[in-house]
């Protein structure tokens, strides 16, 4: 990781159309980055002190330490490759690799990252055997001895290397997800009440953590119960709170306590495992909800959507950044899942004030 007065030039990756908020989330809280759009959905920016540990809510994926590349043949790709993580990453630990295309709409790129892999595979066979043997494949949360490299193609013969030993991707892990580019398909389940579902289960996956059975949930803003039907079918026990009803099944499943009211209005008897809120309201209404529910202690874990008409709002996810040092984990993304919103995901440090 970059010492205290390296400069680290980081690389964020967003969706092409959120390059803008990107660049204007960069420049208002961090304008001595001096972010730059390198192409749409990438974009760079580099740090003095090192790269910060809270997210960018428009940034997918963050590449630290990221270099440029350029390489002719699959044969350099690995010969590019290969030594640095030699280099860098110890035979007893485990660590990750995230190749990735930025650029055609077919298979071509994906076809390439994966020769320059396996070219990247025949290299350590013969340099670091030993180290290829902890090669690890897995979408949960890095533990604090795993490394992580991650090389992005911005063309098939140029792209940006990112290499970060441990701990780095278990410490920037509010920045860094575990999914390849950050990005995670947006599931689907035609039984559901709406496709709203998906937001939830995709916000467990970035959290690390999901509903468990016999805990317990608020829904608030519930209807027509896309979440409550997750938590349900989880095995939780959950008040959900809407002025409309939820769907008939959910309104007779004998875990689900509806309640007929105003979800801001709404507090909980006792403190509940989690709090799941993706009701519809202004934006600075569901983030005070959100800062609220941690202030009092009423949840262990929040999920709350912040949703958007345009974007002139978009400045008041900072405020959500208030939340991070009351919590062990802390997201602030738009999801894969999400329209024109964020998600605040976060586990607090107590269920208590």
């Amino acid at each position: 990781m970059p010492g205290p007065d390296s400069t680290a030039a980081a690389l964020f990756v967003c969706s092409p159309e959120d390059t803008a908020f990107l660049l204007a989330e960069l420049q208002r809280r961090a304008p001595a980055s001096q972010p730059h759009a390198h192409a749409p959905g990438l974009v760079r920016a580099a740090f003095a002190d090192g790269l910060p540990e809270l997210p960018f809510a428009f940034a997918r994926q963050t590449l630290p330490d990221a270099t440029p590349v350029d390489a002719a043949s699959i044969r350099v790709w690995a010969e590019s490759i290969a030594p640095r993580l030699a280099e860098s990453f110890p035979d007893a630990q485990p660590w990750r690799r995230h190749f990735w295309p930025h650029y055609g709409t077919g298979t071509a790129g994906n076809h390439r990252c994966e020769l320059i892999a396996e070219a990247v595979d025949d290299q350590l066979r013969r340099r670091r055997r030993h180290l290829l043997r902890r090669l690890a494949d897995s979408g949960t949360p890095f533990a604090p001895d795993e490394s992580l490299v991650q090389l992005v193609l911005t063309s098939p013969e140029s792209g940006f290397l990112s290499i970060a030993p441990a701990p780095g991707p278990h410490r920037w892990r509010a920045a860094i997800p575990p999914f390849v580019g950050g990005w995670i398909p947006v599931a689907s389940d035609k039984s559901a009440p709406s496709r709203a579902f998906a937001k939830l289960l995709e916000a467990e996956r970035r959290l690390g953590r999901a509903i468990a059975p016999g805990e317990t949930c608020v829904d608030l803003g519930a209807s027509p119960g896309s979440w409550t039907y997750v938590a349900a079918a989880r095995g939780a026990r959950v008040t959900s709170v809407d002025r409309s009803p939820l769907r008939d099944d959910l309104m007779r499943n004998p875990l689900v306590d509806f309640r007929q009211g105003d979800a801001f209005r709404f507090e909980p008897d006792a403190p509940v495992d989690w709090l799941l809120c993706d009701v519809i309201a202004a934006p600075q209404r569901s983030i005070d909800l959100a800062l609220e529910w941690a202030e009092r202690g009423w949840a262990r874990h929040l999920v709350v959507t912040i949703k958007f008409k345009g974007s002139d709002e978009y400045p008041l996810l900072d405020a959500l950044l208030a939340l991070a040092p009351r919590c062990t984990d802390f997201r602030l993304a738009r999801l894969c899942a999400n329209k024109n919103e964020a998600c605040v995901i976060a586990s607090l440090k107590s269920s208590r004030p």
